[in-house]
């Protein structure tokens, strides 16, 4: 069965520590893959950041890809968001799926319908409605056509965020959903959702117990539990909690007339490029 480093964190029940990549560009997502053998996986966020899905988020993919079997595995945030249940979304979901993402994170779910809706999209028939076509997926995983179709299916992760008052009352119903993988907490727009202003650095109270009762729900249910944080401090504390998937930062990059800077809201990361 085809395996990348987030999945096999999966398999082995140890937490998979990862890095928010929010620009493109292939220079910074290959410094970002290479800066610590502990990142298991990069997303790269194509709904709040400033990769466009073509060329950009393919780009990105095939950048992390070349770096071989053990480079992190990319994950993709697409721009639409969890109500797009009527299938609207399939389109950008074939796109990252097909530029060879070993996964894909879609904003704002929040009832079992969207998610059997994101779950379709991402899995061939019979599981799903998934079509295949190509010519680059199969390259980007290292495997043939043949075999990435036959292991796709198990291969890709499928992940989908709660970050809303409805996808907290739904959550049960969506947990039920056949072919996700798990949930992703978002809690900055859950915050705001219930009420509550956003984390500074660490969610209120009433916030944290519904993170605590999201993770505790996921695991009862047999699903992967992902969440956000914005230190390497925080992102410790939420591995030691049981989460299984762990974001320890958010990176950019930008170009100025002394070179590339590639940073990091933690301090895990800080590289400058020489001026050319």
């Amino acid at each position: 069965m085809a395996s990348h480093r987030l999945l096999s964190a999966f398999r082995s029940k140890i937490p998979a520590f990862g890095a928010w990549i929010t620009f493109s560009g292939t220079w910074a997502a290959r410094t970002v893959a290479l800066s610590s053998e502990h990142i298991s996986w990069i997303l790269i966020d194509c709904e709040h950041g400033l990769t466009p899905l073509q060329p950009g988020a393919a780009e990105t993919i095939a950048t992390v890809a070349g770096l071989g079997s053990q480079a992190p595995s990319a994950i993709v945030r697409i721009p639409a968001t969890g109500i797009c249940a009527d299938g609207s979304a399939i389109w950008q979901i074939k796109y990252v799926l097909d530029a060879g993402a070993r996964g894909v994170l879609v904003p704002m779910v929040e009832t079992a319908a969207q998610a059997r809706s994101i779950v379709s999209a991402s899995r061939f028939p019979p599981q799903g409605t998934r079509g295949f076509g190509s010519p680059f997926t199969q390259a980007s995983w290292g495997l043939s056509a043949t075999d990435y179709l036959e292991q796709a299916n198990d291969s890709v992760v499928v992940l989908g965020q709660i970050e809303t008052r409805e996808g907290v009352q739904n959550l049960q119903e969506i947990l039920k959903v056949q072919g996700l993988d798990g949930v992703f907490i978002g809690p900055y727009d859950l915050s705001l959702s219930l009420g509550h202003p956003p984390p500074s650095p660490d969610p209120v109270p009433a916030i944290e117990e519904t993170i605590q009762d999201i993770l505790k729900s996921s695991h009862a249910a047999g699903k992967k539990c992902a969440i956000y944080c914005t230190s390497g401090e925080q992102a410790a504390k939420r591995a030691q909690e049981g989460f299984d998937m762990v974001c320890h930062g958010k990176h950019y990059a930008f170009t100025s007339a002394h070179g590339c800077v590639q940073r990091s809201m933690s301090p895990l990361i800080v590289v400058r490029w020489p001026k050319v």
